[in-house]
């Protein structure tokens, strides 16, 4: 009697601790350690779970109080990822209309720097043959370890670094231009990328990789570059695909504007998460990687692929572009730094 009587105040403080916590996530705050609390919303729910069957198998009928404030935090939790739960409707159609439409295969991976199984990698950039490749946290190790691979690709723009924030763009389609410009810093490379297919069907690609929200750390400069970075790219094409580990929810308050400022759809909304990270334990993690689309971008499939080794799972997916909706550029001149804008 004495152990339930302890183990129902044990309970109802983790319950009490937990909720909390996400009132506090919910602050309009810019620094870190609050805006971590965003990633773990998902799993949240799940531990909000756990602990009320613990209390309803500890105290039976005393154990409302417990299960009344896990029910506060799991509710705040789901309204805030409600878009990205099963019983949510789709934001698009999957597998989507493409009759007619140019397709192309996209694999995005963060490799993770240290990640040493590099030939897990090459097995699956030969087995899924992607027509455009987005690799991050590539390094002159990755160059060289995955050139055989990469030397198929008749395009190559390639920034290797060794903060982690290195990246390899390749594609097999014709490419008009393709930059790196600086996001959060100088060395957070973030690429604007247009590309046409054989049949003159265009858009762009951003393929984006800032740096993470940490404790001690505002993410004011972080927060407004992935804001913008989709509402302003080098040709203003109304096609445009937006892929690569963003270090960021899909539901979070940075991202949510992202979407809304660039107008983008999401294949994931209404079919669940999608958790990448941590690989080895994604099915309690959460979404950091992310693919949008906008416009005559449509999705003819979407899948996570199995572990290689990476802290990621790499996100693959088959789009196809149709008719832009306006085919002339609205500016002739390259998108500035992100950081340079964001400081203004």
């Amino acid at each position: 009697m004495k152990f339930r009587k302890v183990a129902g105040k044990i309970l109802l403080l983790l319950a009490v601790l937990q909720c909390a916590a996400t009132i506090v996530s919910l602050l309009d705050t810019n620094r870190g350690i609050v805006r971590i609390l965003d990633f773990v919303r998902e799993p949240s729910i799940y531990l909000s779970a756990l602990l009320g069957v613990l209390a309803l198998i500890v105290n039976k009928k005393r154990s409302w109080p417990t299960l009344l404030v896990l029910a506060v935090s799991a509710g705040i939790n789901l309204w805030r990822i409600w878009p990205y739960t099963f019983i949510a409707p789709a934001q698009l159609p999957l597998p989507d209309e493409v009759d007619g439409m140019s397709c192309v295969r996209v694999l995005s991976l963060n490799v993770l720097q240290s990640n040493d199984q590099y030939d897990e990698v090459a097995a699956l950039i030969e087995r899924e043959d992607p027509g455009l490749l987005l690799l991050m946290e590539t390094n002159e190790t990755w160059m060289e370890a995955l050139e055989p691979q990469l030397s198929s690709y008749p395009f190559i723009l390639a920034e290797p670094l060794d903060n982690k924030y290195g990246m390899v763009f390749a594609t097999k389609l014709n490419v008009e231009r393709a930059q790196m410009i600086a996001n959060t810093s100088s060395n957070t490379p973030t690429l604007y990328a247009t590309v046409t297919t054989e049949d003159g069907a265009r858009f762009e690609v951003i393929g984006l990789h800032p740096r993470p929200p940490l404790p001690g750390e505002s993410t004011k400069m972080r927060d407004a570059n992935i804001a913008r970075a989709g509402a302003r790219t080098p040709d203003r094409l109304d096609n445009v695909l937006a892929i690569g580990d963003f270090n960021d929810v899909p539901w979070s308050r940075t991202t949510s504007q992202f979407v809304s400022e660039g107008g983008y759809r999401d294949p994931r909304a209404g079919r669940g998460s999608f958790a990448t990270f941590p690989a080895s334990y994604a099915f309690a993690g959460w979404p950091l990687d992310q693919i949008f689309v906008k416009n005559g971008v449509k999705v003819e499939s979407f899948s996570l692929l199995e572990d290689v080794g990476s802290d990621h799972l790499p996100l693959a997916a088959t789009v196809c572009a149709g008719p832009e909706f306006d085919n002339t550029p609205r500016f002739d001149t390259p998108v500035e730094p992100a950081d340079a804008a964001a400081s203004r």
